[in-house]
């Protein structure tokens, strides 16, 4: 009996091995009994840092920043059952966002599913196509080579290294699931691979071969181009720059960017006489990465798309398709630094900067952003969101997905790198994603969030108790959701189904997860706190905003307003 739980262990203990060889350094694990062979094992292993957290859907969230930051596969451990489906939001994400998770789910052995064993359900397939790849394994066993094992971990791995996202492991432990016995009772059997445990490498190797960029920029001279930057790398953005620079060309900073630029608050100007007279006579765009969170540039580019002799180029490394209106495109699949710096290296000759008006505009909304932010006393959304150009340097920033990154890529600019779930744009786990992200780089971090994504993802907050490098929470709470001031509801029930208002306050939840609080209610002050805090501090500290419902709304609505009066 005891010899198929050391079965079980070694199938595990190469199984990891081989994933560390594929890059993966952090392990996420929830708690369960099925799941021990591979809890067990990666503990053991050196080469991997292990995570842990109790709720399986925040896990997923921790594993997905992780990845992000890391830019490398993070590995996922839970038990059977509904331990399993709990990670399918995180996994959504992924798919639409390309970071590489490695999904181990222990299950019961197939003669237990199906039939009214415990904590069994039908684990094969239950991601669908929202993974790159699916392995079934069978039960642990000497009559199943070691080979199969590693070659079968190798076709998958290597499927995720060309398309990104997801992996699924799912792996058929029979009990027992301990043993005291030493695995050395199976050594005949582990030495089937001894020259693959001697070495370092991968068991299978395969050779991609190399990216090249042969698109020539002199075919660019003389139109009047647009670059628009996406979520990309903070080193993409500024390689981007230099490329607008270089072409004397607009540049267009999405907030996922980390960068910003002279066309600042393009979201704002979009939507005036001047803006759109002015972005009308593009004839070219470049865009760089994907998921633009202005919805007036992609309303623009959906009708300019259309017509005759204008041009969309997309850069990206993703094969997936990023086109949601179907405009006729040019997809550059590669790297997009060494796209850009292969662009770079290219002469040519600069013309005239035909958008030179834009920073006019941008000027403008500046103006009708200080002078609203002038007439309120105390802290408002619309304040908040002028103030992350001036965070600490070294300071990564995590964006939820509320009102508030709209107001951001309305009035506000970046120079920090920047990660955020733009991918499906859910609210669920963006706590216990920014704590990936910060975990990954160990710099000093602040989230943004809104009140009704914090208490979708409160028990998150247990991923910062034990926090030591200065990091911030910053909680806009305005009694619900106020993104739906802005958009095409009923407004007779805008408030009950919609917004639905909660009246709670985070200061105990801080308290419950022996967090820092603080409740900001003057600009100023709330800097000051906010710098010391991350330049000198120590810990997570939680920051709440609390602002009327719809003042944010009001606030966007006046000084679009008041750009329009001024223009």
């Amino acid at each position: 009996m005891h010899q198929q739980a050391l079965l079980n262990r070694i199938w595990s203990q190469v199984l990891l091995e081989e994933l560390t060889r594929f890059g993966v350094e952090h392990i996420c694990v929830a708690p369960g009994s099925r799941s021990t062979p591979l809890t067990l094992e990666a503990d053991a292993n050196a080469k991997l840092t292990m995570h842990t957290h109790f709720d399986e859907r925040g896990l997923g969230f921790l594993a997905l920043g992780l990845a992000k930051a890391s830019n490398k596969p993070v590995a996922i451990v839970v038990t059977s059952g509904t331990a399993v489906a709990n990670l399918l939001p995180a996994i959504a994400e992924a798919k639409l966002t390309g970071e590489k998770l490695v999904v181990l789910t222990a299950d019961r052995p197939v003669e237990l599913v199906g039939c009214g064993a415990n904590q069994a359900i039908v684990q094969n397939g239950i991601y669908s196509n929202h993974v790159c790849g699916e392995l079934q394994l069978p039960t642990p066993s000497e009559q199943v080579p070691l080979r199969w094992l590693l070659t079968s971990i190798d076709e998958q791995m290597f499927k995720q290294q060309r398309q990104g996202s997801a992996v699924h492991i799912n792996c058929a432990f029979p009990e027992p699931l301990y043993s005291d016995l030493d695995k050395s009772v199976y050594q005949n059997y582990l030495d089937s691979v001894a020259s693959w445990q001697a070495s370092e490498d991968t068991f299978t190797k395969q050779l991609l071969g190399s990216s090249v960029y042969p698109f020539d920029l002199s075919q660019w001279q003389e139109r009047k181009g647009l670059i628009m930057v996406g979520s990309v790398s903070y080193q993409e953005a500024q390689l981007a720059k230099q490329l607008s620079e270089k072409l004397a060309w607009p540049i267009l900073c999405d907030p996922q960017s980390g960068e910003s630029s002279d066309w600042a608050y393009y979201d704002a100007w979009l939507q005036t006489e001047s803006g759109n007279a002015l972005i009308e006579q593009t004839e070219l765009v470049v865009q760089f990465g994907s998921r633009i969170v202005s919805k007036r540039f992609n309303q623009w580019l959906a009708k300019a798309g259309l017509k005759d002799g204008f041009e969309y180029h997309y850069v990206s490394p993703s094969l997936d398709r990023n086109n949601q209106d179907h405009l006729m495109q040019w997809h550059h699949a590669g790297d997009i630094a060494m796209w850009l710096e292969h662009a770079l290296s290219q002469p040519f000759n600069k013309s005239n900067n035909w958008a030179e008006q834009g920073l006019k505009l941008s000027e403008k909304v500046a103006h009708c952003v200080n002078a609203q932010i002038a007439t309120d006393t105390t802290l408002t959304e619309l304040a908040l969101s002028t103030t992350l150009k001036v965070l600490p340097d070294n300071t990564q920033v995590f964006l939820g997905n509320s009102l508030f990154v709209r107001m951001v890529d309305m009035f506000g600019q970046i120079a920090q790198p920047v990660y955020s779930n733009r991918g499906a744009s859910g609210i669920d786990g963006l706590v216990a994603t920014a704590a990936g992200t910060y975990r990954a780089n160990n710099l000093p971090s602040v989230l943004y969030i809104g009140d009704t994504s914090l208490l979708y993802d409160l028990n998150s907050l247990a991923l910062f108790t034990h926090a030591k490098q200065p990091c911030a929470i910053v909680v806009t709470n305005n009694d619900g959701g106020a993104i739906f001031d802005l958009l095409p509801v009923p407004q007779t029930q805008k408030q009950s189904l919609y917004q639905m208002p909660h009246g709670y306050q985070f200061a105990s939840a801080a308290q419950q997860f022996n967090l820092g609080y603080c409740l900001a209610t003057d600009l100023l002050a709330y800097q000051a706190k906010l710098e010391q805090h991350l330049t000198s501090g120590q810990g997570c500290l939680l920051i709440e905003v609390q602002t009327p419902a719809e003042q944010a709304s009001n606030q966007i609505k006046t000084v679009i307003k008041n750009l329009h009066a001024s223009l």
